[in-house]
């Protein structure tokens, strides 16, 4: 179907009728698609009759579930495809792509793969392994697996959801059959999840209880447990800068207050906060739509939509909205269209092609505001009813305008002490100190990448865990950017922590990082890990978790780090 969804004229309606789905399939977003087809297909599914034979002795067909998450929300789905799975009457399984391998898969007739895309087209940590197996050129062969993949990404990256993308076209490459079509979601994905859940367990077997449309529950596990908490609106209690004066980024630390909230953590956990746009550039959005002076749409895009965001889906809606032809030319052209997405935010496209529209078009057009996920910097063991926060505000300039980070600029600009964020604990179980505190410990970090290590070692502090401890820490300079600086110290006094290696790139001619002191400590970390260290990386995905990444494999071998990663020793919480 193409980007407008146009019906041909030998679709299987009256031709007014025909004129009306075509209207409807022109203005709807692509959430709005995707749900529709699922509605049809759980329509289709609860008014099929169920054969005779399978009444008398229903077939259970076999189902793995295989997925691939950083955050947990590809497990949530998985563990949600599996209950409606069950209730459909297939035997099936899920498994985390860390405890499977590619050869495992020829022993499997279905497969539904559900993967998340972190950072830059990279998999999440775990998957990683698996990954290079199934992309290895003594891949094994998959004729007639049946498959489908559901990818989850984040748009504001230009290699969205590229892992489901390099998985699906590989199964294919291996001989696998794909029953439906890939879909590639959003942060706001649980629609489009849905749909896809529901579509695929049509396609894969006939439902074996056809009394309702297929309902698809996210919350993770079963029972009252695994219902999402509230979010909470927290005072901010204390509010200073980590960084000084004279550092040339800036570094805020936060202290919100709990009390009576009910929210628990644990060290490695991370606050889901729902930030708040810059009012300007709400305003500059309206002016450029011809919306100025509408309070309740400049309200709108404060605390609901991305306001900031520009995608190709995005430049590919608004061209379908308006018919102009220069942003369908822009739409069409990828080289053109990669290009203008460089550097640029939704506000240069809205400036750039100007054009009128109502408030509900262009609501529509943005997607939802989504939550930043910070690294937890303090332990309850030791600050109680508390929870703290090491936030770096993003600045730069591009494409000749100033560009701050949404929930950064927040903290940075228009945030004080008595003011509320509203907040959620996001339990991070795979960045979790060891259950014995005799175990020793290794912690690889830069900048805000030192949070939860703060928070480690006050959990350490209030428990007497005597297990060796080891920091490897890296900022831009000694004297401006040495964040917790006093207390790392008084820790390392203490003996709480045991070892400190301090890496800041501009205090010499020429730069040193955190992977510098690795490869320098090689023979330390063969020493820690001989013992049953557990290691942990923090920090920035980019070039500095992909440096660290090349360096361990450089010291340890890829072997190593694959079974470090499956033992659950090297763990990583990189954004």
């Amino acid at each position: 179907m193409s980007r407008n969804a146009i019906l041909p004229r030998s679709a299987p309606f009256a031709a007014e009728d025909i004129a009306g789905l075509n209207a409807i399939f022109a203005r709807a977003t692509g959430d709005q698609r995707a749900w529709l087809a699922g509605f049809l297909a759980g329509v289709d599914a609860a008014h099929r009759e169920v054969p005779a034979a399978a009444s008398a002795s229903p077939a259970r067909t076999k189902l793995t579930i295989l997925y691939a998450t950083e955050s947990g929300h590809a497990e949530a789905l998985a563990q949600a495809a599996q209950r409606e799975a069950a209730r459909r009457g297939f035997a099936s399984r899920v498994l985390d792509m860390a405890d499977t391998t590619a050869i495992a898969l020829r022993d499997a007739a279905n497969v539904v793969v559900i993967a998340s895309t972190w950072g830059e087209g990279e998999p999440p940590q775990r998957a990683a392994p698996f990954m290079r197996a199934l992309l290895a050129e003594d891949a094994p062969r998959l004729d007639g697996l049946r498959f489908a993949v559901l990818a989850l990404g984040d748009s504001a990256y230009s290699r969205f959801c590229e892992v489901g993308k390099v998985i699906d076209a590989r199964l294919e490459a291996l001989g696998g059959i794909r029953c439906i079509v890939r879909i590639d979601c959003d942060l706001d994905y649980e629609t489009p999840a849905a749909s896809f859940i529901a579509r695929v367990l049509v396609a894969l077997a006939p439902p074996v209880d056809a009394g309702s449309v297929i309902h698809v529950d996210f919350h993770r596990g079963d029972g009252p447990a695994a219902a999402k908490p509230e979010r909470w609106d927290a005072p901010v209690v204390v509010r200073h800068p980590l960084s000084s004066s004279r550092s040339d980024r800036e570094t805020w630390h936060l202290e919100l207050d709990l009390t009576g909230s009910g929210l628990r953590y644990e060290p490695g956990d991370a606050l889901a906060l729902w930030p708040r746009n810059d009012p300007v550039l709400a305003e500059s959005i309206l002016a450029a739509t011809g919306l100025a002076g509408d309070d309740v749409t400049r309200e709108a895009l404060v605390r609901e939509r991305d306001i900031s965001t520009l995608s190709a889906t995005l430049i590919a809606d608004y061209a379908a909205l308006t018919g102009d032809g220069r942003l369908q030319s822009l739409a069409a052209d990828e080289a053109a269209r990669r290009d203008f997405l460089a550097g640029r935010h939704a506000i240069d496209l809205f400036e750039a092609f100007a054009h009128r529209l109502e408030a509900s078009q262009l609501l529509r057009l943005l997607r939802k505001l989504p939550v930043r996920h910070y690294s937890i910097a303090s332990s309850q063991s030791l600050v109680g009813e508390a929870a703290h926060l090491a936030i770096a505000k993003l600045a730069y300039r591009s494409a000749g305008r100033a560009r701050t980070g949404v929930a950064s600029g927040l903290v940075a600009e228009r945030l004080a002490v008595g003011d509320t964020l509203p907040i959620q604990v996001r339990p991070n179980p795979r960045f979790r100190l060891p259950a014995d505190p005799r175990a020793p410990i290794v912690m690889i970090g830069a900048g805000t990448g030192i949070a939860p290590y703060r928070a480690f070692l006050q959990e350490r502090e209030a428990t007497g865990a005597t297990g060796k401890s080891w920091l490897i820490f890296g900022n831009r300079r000694f004297n401006h950017d040495f964040l917790y600086q006093l207390e790392v110290q008084a820790w390392l006094k203490s003996g709480v922590l045991g070892e400190i290696d301090l890496a800041f790139s501009r205090d010499q001619p020429e730069k040193r990082y955190v992977q510098h002191v690795l490869w320098d400590r090689r023979d330390a970390l063969h020493g820690m890990l001989t013992e049953g260290a557990t290691l942990y990386l923090c920090g920035d995905a980019g070039s500095m978790a992909r440096e660290v990444e090349a360096t361990l494999v450089r010291i340890l071998g890829q072997p190593v780090v694959d079974a470090l990663i499956t033992a659950g020793r090297y763990r990583k919480d990189v954004y």
